[in-house]
């Protein structure tokens, strides 16, 4: 498993290449819990990119052209897109995502702060995208995350960003997450 110091850098680095070419963009994944936990370990870092009038894996193509540092391997049969960070050994990838897809169409202040000096999706925006690959993969990495952030960030989330049903769904099938669950319903008022 990658050190979270390692994937940090990588995505600092992607992130530079980005903002240095005007690309909105966000990253998620159990490396923003890690940093937020102050955890030595993460597993996975996706990019969110905004695409304005072309396609965000354009953009990113566009961003790293000519980058020693970080390449980029297209899956054209999956439609995805992926970044390898060279300068750690192994190399880090990171998968990029379209905005729209995984996380905000439009990725602004709202929707995206910065922790460590990286853009990050928001609490809520955070919760909304794991909730949504939980949903389809039920992935236990995903509950785990999910139960860490409502657990300790519970009055940091928008409860008009998160699916209702999905989460009770959620809460019935990971129990631990209903504490905070509740504290988001009753500070809402629900």
């Amino acid at each position: 498993m990658p050190e979270t110091r390692r994937l940090l850098e990588a995505a600092s680095a992607l992130s530079q290449s980005l903002r240095a070419s005007g690309v909105p963009h966000a990253f998620h994944g159990s490396l923003f819990v890690a940093v937020l936990a102050n955890s030595p370990q993460a597993d996975e870092v996706f990019c969110i990119v905004e695409g304005g009038t072309v396609h965000p894996f354009r953009r990113v193509r566009q961003a790293l052209t000519g980058s020693t540092e970080l390449t980029i391997t297209p899956s054209p049969w999956s439609n995805r897109l992926h970044t390898k960070y060279h300068r750690c050994i192994p190399p880090i990838e990171i998968e990029i995502l379209p905005a729209g897809e995984a996380g905000p169409r439009r990725l602004d202040a709202l929707n995206v702060m910065m922790v460590s000096g990286v853009p990050f999706l928001t609490i809520s925006e955070f919760i909304r995208a794991k909730l949504k690959t939980w949903v389809i993969r039920g992935a236990e990495r995903d509950a785990q995350d999910i139960t860490f952030i409502i657990g300790r960030y519970w009055n940091s989330i928008d409860i008009n960003r998160i699916p209702e049903q999905d989460m009770e769904r959620f809460v019935e099938s990971v129990a631990a997450a209903g504490p905070g669950w509740t504290a988001v319903k009753r500070k809402y008022g629900m």
